[in-house]
Formats: structure tokens, C-alpha cells, sequence
């Protein structure tokens, strides 16, 4: 499934038509009984039989809306990735890239549903212990990557030269890549920041109090961009006597997100 066919709910769907506002009930009680199965009873264990008999639907109807056990669990991500997709074809694209990201990523968020961020974190958990799951967030969120590219290579039209880029820059001496493909490999350096960042915030906000609501994961959302410039400033050096407590204290300066990056990079 690519990320263009997932579709984010109304608010509250009350401006809906009838046969809308039903689909629209059909599709969240199958995403919260699945939710909810798969967290009680496990995702292998559970069948799609026990989901259509739960919520009282038949598999062609299930198939109409999901289209498969896992597309169901990760329903929360696809519905923010859509939006955020929607987003960034509407907004004004000024400024720095990372910057347009950043900003597209919090208005995604602000945009989503009622209650969409408990069902959001629910399926995270379930993510987090099902390798099932995990691997198809992954390829989701491959997919997402490459429809925003396409977008942004369309919206921004040709991109400024590279700095300082004299041709020697290469590792073979030959300089890096020119023209377009400099222009997709910046964008997609970009996507590929603002991704690892938003995974620094949602490991941090999975982490702390199930009350954590989505105020919470906003500002750790902003602190993980926050980190960014300071990340990339990092600089190695030799182990010596008191560069310990130098390394700890630089480290800690990038944010509690920058930490987390390790940990949020293998989910």
C-alpha cells in the first residue's frame, strides 16, 4: 500500500453524509478492535476471522477498507503520514528545507483526529514487539519518503549550487554529484533528517508516562529538531584524560532526542 491511498478522517465526521459517516464508524472499529486483539491476544495468534466476527463485518467488507492484518495495526501511522503528505502539498515552501519539514511535521500533528494519538500509541507499542510490524512501518515510511521527494522536486523546482563544491570534494577526487541529481540527493538527505528526527521524539514520548498526550510528543518534536544543528557539529576527537565528561556534557547538550538516536534508529 502506498502512502497516497491511506486517508485521514474528518475531526469529528459530522459534516459527512450519512453512508460516509458509516464507512467512517465500520473503519474505526475495525482499527480498534485490532488494536486491541492484537495487544490482548498477540498479532500472530490473532486471525482476520476474529476480527470480522468482533466488529460483525464480512472479509470483503474488511478488505474494502485494509488490505491486509498488518495495514489494520498500522492504520494511525498511515493516516498521519497521508496528512503529512497533504500538508506539504499545501504549504508555503520558504526557507530553509529542514525548516519546511519541521513545520509540516507539527501541523500534521495538529491537524489529526480526536483520540488519534491514543490509537497512534498503541500501535507503536504493538510495533515495537512485532517484527511483522515493524518491517512493514519500515517500508511505509520508505514509501512516504519517496512520495515526498517526487513532491518536493516538483514544488521547489531546481535547487541552488552546492557549497563549495569545487570538484575536489569527493572521495575520489572528482567532487559529488551535480545538477539534479545533487538537488534528489540533498532533498532526500533532508527527508532522511527530518525522519530520524521524528523517530528521536516518538521513541522519547513512547518511553515516558502513558499519559503523555500529543502536546507531549510536539514539544519533543521540536527538541529533536532542535538537536539537529548541534548533532551534526559533533566532533570526535582522541580518549584522554577528562574527555569523558567533555564527550557526556556535548552530548547531553544536543537534546535529550539527540540521545536517543541510537536506540530510535534500530526500531
Amino acid at each position: 500500500m502506498t502512502a497516497a491511498t491511506a486517508t485521514t478522517p474528518g475531526p469529528a465526521g459530522k459534516d459527512l453524509p450519512l453512508r460516509e459517516r458509516k464507512r467512517l464508524r465500520t473503519r474505526r472499529a475495525l482499527v480498534e478492535t485490532a488494536l486491541a486483539r492484537y495487544t490482548r491476544d498477540g498479532f500472530e495468534r490473532t486471525t482476520l476471522d476474529d476480527l470480522t466476527d468482533e466488529v460483525e463485518v464480512s472479509k470483503r467488507t474488511f478488505f474494502r477498507y485494509f488490505a491486509s492484518k498488518e495495514d489494520v495495526a498500522l492504520a494511525p501511522e498511515k493516516e498521519f503520514w497521508a496528512t503529512f503528505l497533504d500538508v506539504l502539498g499545501e504549504a508555503e515552501l520558504t526557507g530553509p528545507v529542514l525548516g519546511v519539514l519541521h513545520r509540516a511535521l507539527i501541523a500534521s500533528l495538529e491537524r489529526m483526529e480526536e483520540e488519534w494519538e491514543r490509537r497512534f500509541a498503541e500501535s507503536r507499542r504493538l510495533v515495537g514487539r512485532t517484527p511483522a510490524l515493524s518491517a512493514h512501518s519500515l517500508q511505509h515510511c520508505a514509501e512516504t519518503s519517496d512520495a515526498a521527494l517526487a513532491l518536493l522536486a516538483v514544488r521547489l523546482g531546481p535547487l541552488g549550487p552546492l557549497i563549495a563544491d569545487d570538484g575536489g570534494g569527493g572521495p575520489d577526487g572528482r567532487g559529488g554529484p551535480r545538477g539534479p541529481e545533487a538537488d534528489d540527493l540533498r532533498l532526500r538527505i533532508a527527508l532522511e533528517i527530518t525522519v530520524a528526527a521524528f523517530r528521536c521524539a516518538l521513541h522519547a514520548w513512547s518511553a515516558g508516562p502513558a499519559t503523555a498526550g500529543r502536546p507531549e510528543l510536539i514539544a519533543l518534536t521540536d527538541r529533536a529538531f532542535a538537536a539537529v544543528p548541534g548533532s551534526l557539529d559533533l566532533t570526535a576527537g582522541p580518549a584522554g584524560p577528562g574527555a569523558a565528561g567533555t564527550g557526556t556534557s556535548g552530548s547531553a547538550g544536543t537534546g535529550r532526542a539527540a540521545g536517543t538516536a541510537g536506540a530510535a534508529g534500530t526500531g
